[in-house]
């Protein structure tokens, strides 16, 4: 806050002085009509707001960009001192630094680096020396050692699983939904969560080339790739700056020449030079230099106020061009919540609040939207245990339970109906007395209005739409033919999801990738526009994004487009009724039809009413 009150307050010194002074020579205040004392009250006036960009046109023009928008200002608010209009000139380069002024606010908004990387990265790990361990950072930790992980805890380094099976919270890398189930000698990456029990591993990857180590890596490279779009009054100003001052001088110097080959012409090197002079004053492109910040800064408002954060002007324009949409899936299309879909049991009726009953005191996501489905009858559960990874044994009376993953029944040897293996969803399964009993399905609901989005994403003539997920492909499959979307991909990792995003970006196309979590993070930086859920999405993945939904509804990525639409509209508006003023009033100045007053109220007034038509976009209902 501290840093934006002080981007108002030279603007707004200058604004004080601006009025006070057009006030007094208004009520003809004696003291100031003096033009020494009104010469240097403008000068005041004008060093706050000018000096910046007086210094800034300097040095750019030692850099090779003599021509830039700075030198313009800096030109026409001199031009204007010159000939005596000192409040044109002092209002030239306030509007102009008010206009910065916005721009600067929208792009401050935009990430600082990627810090909440380096925060995702563990500082420790335990490595196992004889029969105690030490901890050590990650960095120190060499090939080969064995490193100890508690549940709960994070892995700080890529390995081999030494001790048993072992559940894994893989959200981190993959998106999946379900906590893995890694057997003894698989790969275990940094990043990943221990779930159930304390795990080893034997290192087999540096730090610096850790899972986590990649993302970050790919976010930094794909992050320096990512062009930033260049405002368009900067690259207008390359061509309309040397060119009005090149006419400014024609104006002067070219009726010299025409007086000495026709003896009727009357040359007047004050006259001219005052022409001139106007000139300059009239093509200072006030409206331009207001309005089209003023238009990104309202649309950046319109779309803060529907729950969308831009995270500056550029992306405003870049949505414009979108032609393909790639969704994660879970947290994004999803809710990332599970619920039951379907109890299937022919012999008991009560199996749901059976295996409520035995999952009453776990803590794993399924277990809780069971017990939240079930009516909490009161039955007597005894001898619960933990299987990790696979699921709960349990008695319920006399009977023996056996709750989880149909791989728990196959190690069992109990038979159940072959279908269930082709079935996307997440299965509970259940077996009494060593009998398979029925089934509990869980599914991530869809978000409300993920369908309507899809829907509403084909009336923007977006030509394009996929689902990238860690989660399986058969789940990912059924979310995309409900959806109806061009294609769904799942049980892909985050390097893949970046590669198959890059094949998109190769066919020329102009792609939005949204998505939530952590593994997101590379994918959304290498994307034309990254597109983050705000609300229950990752820091990574926000820091990382163009763009932020903050209430997590797919609907606002359509909302987005939208006022990215019409904000490219308006400024062209904008542009076409500035410059088609301009050159009008600049052709009657020369020929001496309109004086500077003219001039000023013409350039006032376009620049009114161009403002107006930008704030049409925060205004608009849709």
């Amino acid at each position: 806050m501290e840093e934006e009150e002080r981007n108002f307050l030279k603007p707004a010194i200058s604004l004080v002085l601006l009025i006070a002074g057009i006030v007094m020579t208004y009520m003809q205040v004696g003291w100031f009509s003096n033009k020494w004392v009104m010469l240097v009250w403008y000068v005041v006036a004008y060093l706050p707001v000018g000096i910046g960009v007086i210094k800034e046109a300097i040095e750019s023009a030692v850099k090779g960009d003599v021509f830039s928008e700075f030198m313009l200002m800096s030109v026409a608010s001199i031009g204007a001192f010159a000939i005596g209009e000192y409040p044109e000139a002092v209002a030239v380069m306030l509007f102009y630094c008010i206009g910065e002024t916005l721009q600067d606010m929208a792009v401050d908004k935009a990430r600082d680096n990627i810090k909440s990387l380096v925060a995702f990265r563990p500082d420790k790990a335990m490595v196992v020396k004889g029969n105690t361990v030490v901890e050590k950072t990650p960095d120190d930790v060499k090939i080969g050692e064995v490193i100890e992980v508690k549940p709960g805890e994070r892995v700080a380094l890529d390995g081999e699983l030494l001790s048993g099976d072992a559940s894994f919270n893989t959200a981190a890398l993959t998106g999946e939904s379900v906590p893995q189930m890694i057997e003894k000698g698989g790969e275990v990456l940094a990043g990943m969560i221990a779930t159930d029990r304390v795990v080893r591993i034997r290192v087999k990857r540096i730090a610096g080339e850790s899972a986590v180590a990649r993302i970050l890596n790919m976010v930094e490279e794909a992050s320096s790739r990512k062009a930033q779009a260049e405002l368009f009054i900067r690259k207008f100003a390359r061509v309309y700056t040397p060119i009005v001052i090149l006419l400014a001088v024609v104006t002067v110097v070219f009726p010299y020449f025409f007086a000495q080959v026709n003896a009727h012409f009357d040359y007047s090197f004050t006259k001219w030079f005052y022409r001139g002079l106007i000139f300059l004053v009239i093509s200072c492109p006030c409206a331009l230099v207001i309005s089209i910040p003023l238009s990104y800064f309202a649309g950046i408002g319109a779309a803060s106020k529907r729950g969308i954060l831009f995270k500056g002007s550029n992306y405003l324009d870049a949505v414009k061009y979108i032609d393909t949409v790639v969704f994660d899936k879970t947290g994004t299309l999803t809710k990332g919540v599970f619920s039951v879909v379907k109890v299937d049991s022919k012999d008991e009726p009560d199996l749901l609040e059976i295996v409520a009953a035995i999952e009453k005191n776990s803590n794993h996501p399924i277990a809780k939207a069971i017990v939240a489905q079930s009516k909490d009858k009161d039955i007597a559960v005894t001898d619960v245990k933990d299987r990790p990874g696979n699921g709960l044994s349990a008695k319920v009376g006399d009977d023996n339970w056996l709750i989880g993953t149909l791989r728990q029944l196959d190690r069992e040897y109990i038979t159940y109906p072959d279908e269930l293996t082709e079935v996307p969803e997440t299965i509970v399964a259940c077996a009494k007395n060593k009998k398979f009993v029925g089934y509990i399905l869980l599914a991530d609901t869809v978000k409300d209005d993920a369908k309507q989005a899809i829907k509403d994403l084909r009336k923007l003539d977006i030509k394009h739409i996929e689902i990238l997920s860690g989660d399986k492909q058969a789940l990912v499959t059924k979310l995309a033919n409900e959806l109806g979307v061009d294609a769904g991909y799942g049980d892909l990792m985050p390097e893949v999801k970046v590669k198959h995003v890059e094949m998109l970006k190769n066919e020329e196309r102009d792609l939005a990738f949204v998505g939530d979590g952590i593994n997101d993070a590379p994918v959304i930086a290498a994307s034309f526009v990254g597109i983050a859920m705000g609300g229950l999405g990752s820091d990574m993945a926000i820091e990382t994004a163009d763009i932020v939904i903050q209430n997590d509804q797919p609907s606002k990525v359509v909302t987005a487009i939208k006022i990215g639409r019409r904000t490219h509209r308006i400024v062209n508006q904008n542009i076409i009724f500035a410059i088609g003023v301009k050159i009008l009033v600049m052709a009657l100045g020369v020929f001496g039809i309109a004086n500077l007053w003219e001039a000023v109220f013409a350039d006032v007034g376009v620049a009114l009413l161009a403002v107006l038509n930008a704030m049409r976009i925060f205004f608009s209902k849709n």
